[in-house]
């Protein structure tokens, strides 16, 4: 898979933000979600979006719920109307295919019940998806995560081993912090801190104290509105709510660099070394991953960026490489 970003979108800065706010998604008309809300485990729920196959493209051959189903686990705070959700659904209407994004736990508009929101290492919330996903699907599963989503994707992965495959037939990660120390260090530093922190928080924060009157004494909410970075925050609120000591804690035993070697499914493990949220220096080399994990490590893309085109741009291109990668390895 080869990339090269546009002359007028140079940084890696510039090749993360101008796509998500201005760059084309989609070249159909605009993609049309139904929206399902599934019941938890644990009496919660969460918040399913669907784009069915449009028949003037997909196999005559194939039934509706016998063609190939593409599953999106979005980023951090994301959400189906995401930029690289709606190019990734783009893709899929374009080749056929069902396509469904579950929102992690208050990511769909609505704040969820339960004291858990969600984290980079929800292997476990993937694996309830996915599995519910596949007890109703005949035809072949493949999945892409993105940013966190592609880490916790991975990590489920690693965790089932050989039981992958008889869920999904391929998955993908996009842009995941897979060392999630090394991307908190960065993102928690210099024009980083500045910018995409602050974007994190505004919307973070809010939700955790929305969260804290659902749940009095949930955690300290002084702490909370001193949090300035993604470590305090995950400290106050993300580490202990899901099971974790600490930062630390949390971030050592959710990151899927370790346990890649584990995966016995083919997976794609997309990072572009420009990427301002995660270090180059912290990328996975390919002798340490396994034989069923291929990297691809072009220089430019920036964070879920990889625009294309003449001014604005689209992005296109991604859902194009990857999905391509996943529907040729679900049919090896």
């Amino acid at each position: 898979m080869n990339y090269a970003a546009p002359w007028w979108l140079p940084s890696g800065h510039a090749q993360t933000i101008w796509p998500a706010l201005y760059s084309r998604r989609v070249f159909g008309p605009s993609l049309r979600f139904r929206r399902e809300r599934w019941i938890t485990p644990d009496l919660d729920f969460m918040d399913v979006d669907f784009c069915d196959p449009p028949a003037m493209v997909a196999d005559p051959a194939l039934s509706e719920d016998a063609r190939p189903l593409l599953v999106l686990f979005h980023g951090l705070e994301g959400s189906s109307s995401s930029h690289y959700s709606e190019a990734f659904g783009d893709y899929a209407r374009a080749h056929g295919m069902g396509y469904a994004v579950p929102h992690f736990r208050g990511c769909s508009g609505e704040l969820n019940l339960a004291p858990r929101a969600y984290h980079s290492g929800d292997y476990e919330e993937i694996g309830w998806v996915l599995k519910r996903l596949k007890a109703r699907h005949k035809g072949e599963i493949i999945a892409v995560g993105v940013s966190l989503g592609g880490n916790a994707l991975l990590r489920w992965a690693e965790e089932m081993g050989e039981r992958a495959g008889r869920i999904v037939r391929a998955v993908a990660s996009v842009c995941a912090p897979l060392d999630l120390a090394a991307a908190g260090w960065a993102i928690g530093r210099g024009l980083n801190r500045q910018v995409y922190t602050r974007m994190f928080l505004r919307s973070m924060k809010p939700k955790a104290l929305q969260k804290l009157d659902q749940h009095p004494g949930l955690f300290d909410r002084e702490a909370m509105l001193a949090a300035r970075d993604l470590y305090e925050f995950d400290n106050v609120f993300t580490a202990p709510l899901h099971g974790f000591n600490s930062t630390e804690d949390y971030w050592a035993r959710a990151s899927a660099k370790p346990h890649l070697a584990r995966i016995q499914i083919p997976a794609l493990v997309v990072n572009a070394m420009n990427d301002p949220f995660v270090p180059v220096w912290s990328l996975p080399h390919q002798d340490a991953v396994g034989d069923h994990v291929t990297l691809w490590q072009p220089a430019h893309g920036g964070h879920v960026g990889f625009p294309q085109g003449p001014i604005p741009g689209h992005v296109r291109s991604l859902p194009d490489a990857v999905g391509g990668w996943l529907l040729q390895a679900s049919q090896a």
